[in-house]
């Protein structure tokens, strides 16, 4: 549900930290504190929110001149320093809001003579106090002044040693050396150095201690008056429960507020009102004193070199003087504007010194905008701040206002309801083999019929008077549904088998040389419902959605979430209800023609699906693969002689070794053996003509195949 415009005021002020907070149109806002005593401003209105904080509205009366001092706890500061506004309703003014600073304890240590910033040792702590006069225990009295410290190396048995510290003094029969670890007391003798360390050590321990802090509200005026303050403070989430009660008539849902005040303050008779959405929040240091490093500039080496000035470009001064002649001229618009905003205001504002007719000149705007409904809310505001900012919409929020003033002690939690209204609800059982393989989930088909935005929270359901189970919803706007399950129905039985169809080849198409061939898989889940109560039951069975598959039957699903498909299944007591589902989804797998065998290749010639174009194309391929391998054959086959001469002439080196260069068998082998040369540059010549041709062969059919384009 929307925001009403004057809550809308309030989400602005909150959101933004503008003191629209306080205009004349927020609910509960106008009505003056009667329990303020002793210049207290209590509690009377808080905002939840769920995003971790909480708006509180403080009203109360203040007498003359007032200062007010509230606690907070010190984590609560920054959340203060950001968001806190003031309003002074009976013409009065806001002065300062003071509170404690909190400097950075390393700062703050390191203005000691002694620094204990980085948890010095005592041998530390000595150093820095070189040149000062202590005494020690060691174990006699020993009074002297530290000249520094060292560290020695000492044996201790075989091969061992250790590392002692010593601490050297001055003493009156002169310098001694000492033992740091047998130095039982050291006293410093400055008493305004032991003063200083003690001073340290005390700001250290106030920098551990999580105390509360004050923050000062000063209030300047006369007479007793009105004021408000406003501000947000870290908050637990508000949370929501609900009860759901099934009956023959429509359920009745009956929804519960969870609230913490952990405030230090109890909550007496405090406006409440509860938001829920996303507003964004986080959290400044501002509480903590921040230093900025400077650079050191140091003085000049030489004085001959003076820094210099420059004259300003004579373009970039007539466009400073054509922008000043503009500003002149917006001045006296806004002036304009202002006269006619102050005429408004004094009609509307109260009379009297310190009142808005008397400040309404601080207002920045036209005319137009003091005219509007919220620009009015605000002039009020202005009268007791210096400025105010007009925000934007916040957003789509919805809010739970508490009729009843609500009362909490500090530290106490209470619940309070917000919704107690029939809604509308259907029973179904939810099956899904990954919650429970068996049997389905009792739940309702949820519907919101209410007016109002329920939020996000466990649902405890009561069917036939007694509990059925625990549920849980997410953030529901009216009229809008959503399923819940709160228990398992043993009634019911869901049995899935899955099987699965051969894959089919659809289409095959050529391009560029690479076969693209698409294939088809199926897929098929039967569900064998058995309804063994009494009544019928409609079940809704989910099923995984695969976007990678298409549904074919049914051809819709009942309903269909962004990872679920759900079917809708009605079933009798005693007779099983049957439910298929079947899916296909298409794949396309891509070779490159010459990287498959004859057999492959075939198996595309053969099919049915394919284009008598593409056979023809794969059969001219399997022609010239068949023409390409002939060659190769013819130039293996004239290697192959040559390699068979080879190892003859190998036989005939082994025997012309053994034999007489002038024996007949001698003369005979070099007559074969010139003559198998002769042969071998025959073949090979013949070999060279080969590899051409299967060269050529090879370029032949990898252009065909590069060149093919079919489907």
């Amino acid at each position: 549900m929307r925001l009403s415009r004057n809550f809308l005021s309030t989400a602005l002020a909150i959101t933004c930290g503008v003191s629209a907070v306080f205009s004349s149109g927020l609910a509960y806002g106008q009505e003056k504190d009667k329990d303020a005593k002793d210049g207290q401003i209590p509690v009377k209105r808080i905002v939840m929110f769920s995003s971790g904080v909480a708006f509180y509205e403080r009203n109360g009366d203040v007498q003359g001149d007032t200062a007010i001092d509230l606690k907070f706890n010190t984590r609560d500061i920054n959340d203060l320093l950001k968001s806190m506004v003031l309003q002074d309703d009976g013409g009065g003014r806001i002065s300062t809001i003071s509170y404690g600073s909190k400097d950075p304890i390393t700062r703050a240590l390191r203005t000691f003579s002694i620094d204990l910033t980085s948890n010095p040792t005592l041998a530390d702590l000595l150093v820095q106090v070189r040149g000062e006069k202590i005494e020690i225990d060691s174990p006699s009295a020993l009074t002297g002044t530290i000249v520094g410290i060292e560290k020695r190396t000492k044996p201790v048995g075989e091969n061992k040693s250790v590392e002692v510290t010593y601490l050297n003094l001055l003493t009156d029969d002169g310098l001694r050396s000492v033992a740091l670890d047998s130095v039982g007391r050291i006293k410093l003798s400055n008493p305004k150095l032991d003063a200083e360390l003690r001073q340290a050590l005390m700001v250290l321990a106030m920098g551990n201690t999580k105390d509360k802090k004050s923050v000062t509200l000063n209030f300047t005026g006369a007479g007793k008056r009105p004021v408000k303050v406003g501000y947000i403070q870290e908050s637990p989430i508000w949370k929501t429960s609900y009860r759901l009660v099934l009956s023959d008539e429509k359920p009745l849902l009956q929804g519960w507020a969870i609230v913490e005040n952990t405030t230090e303050e109890d909550w007496q008779n405090v406006n409440l009102t509860l938001i829920s959405g996303r507003p964004i929040s986080f959290v400044m240091d501002l509480y903590q004193p921040l230093y900025v490093d400077r650079p050191e500039v140091k003085p000049e080496l030489y004085s001959s070199l003076r820094p210099r000035t420059y004259d300003q470009d004579l373009a970039s001064a007539d466009r400073d003087f054509g922008r000043a002649a503009d500003e002149a001229t917006n001045l006296k618009r806004l002036a304009d504007g202002r006269g006619e905003g102050e005429r408004l205001s004094r009609a509307n504002a109260p009379a009297g010194p310190g009142g808005f007719a008397a400040n309404g000149a601080r207002m920045r705007g036209t005319a137009e905008q003091a005219g509007s409904e919220r620009q009015m809310d605000m002039k009020r505001v202005a009268a007791s701040v210096e400025s105010a900012a007009q925000a934007s919409d916040v957003g789509e929020m919805f809010q739970y206002k508490i009729a009843t003033p609500v009362t909490v002690a500090r530290q106490k939690s209470a619940m309070l309801p917000i919704v107690n209204e029939s809604v509308a609800a259907d029973k179904i059982s939810i099956y899904n083999p990954g919650v429970h393989a068996k049997h389905p989930l009792n739940g309702l088909k949820f519907t919101n019929s209410t007016d109002l935005h329920l939020m996000q929270g466990p649902i405890t359901v009561f069917d036939d008077g007694s509990y059925a189970g625990d549920a849980q919803i997410q953030d529901l706007p009216p009229k809008s549904e959503r399923i819940i399950s709160y228990a398992m129905d043993l009634d019911t039985e869901v049995a899935p088998t899955s099987s699965g169809d051969p894959e089919q080849l659809v289409s095959v198409k050529i391009v560029k040389g690479t076969i693209h061939a698409t294939r088809k898989y199926g897929r098929k889940q039967s569900y064998v419902v058995k309804n063994s109560g009494k009544k019928e039951k409609n079940v809704l069975i989910e099923y995984a959605l695969d976007t990678n598959w298409t549904l074919i039957e049914p051809k819709e699903a009942t309903e269909k979430t962004r990872d679920q498909y759900r079917f809708a299944v009605k079933a009798q007591p005693g007779k099983p209800a049957n439910l298929d589902v079947k899916e296909e989804r298409t794949a396309t797998q891509q070779f490159y023609v010459n990287n498959l065998d004859d057999g492959s290749i075939q198996y595309y010639i053969n099919a049915k699906v394919v284009s008598d174009k593409v056979k023809q194309g794969l059969a001219e391929v399997i022609k010239k693969k068949a023409a390409l391998g002939q060659l190769t054959v013819k130039r293996a086959e004239l290697e192959r002689q040559v390699q068979v001469i080879f190892e003859e002439q190998n036989r005939v080196r082994q025997n012309m070794t053994q034999l007489p260069k002038d024996s007949d068998l001698f003369r005979r082998y070099v007559t074969k053996f010139n003559e198998q040369e002769d042969k071998v540059e025959q073949l090979r010549e013949q070999i060279k003509t080969a590899l051409a041709d299967e060269q050529a062969g090879r370029q032949a059919l990898d252009k065909f195949i590069q060149e093919l384009d079919l489907s």
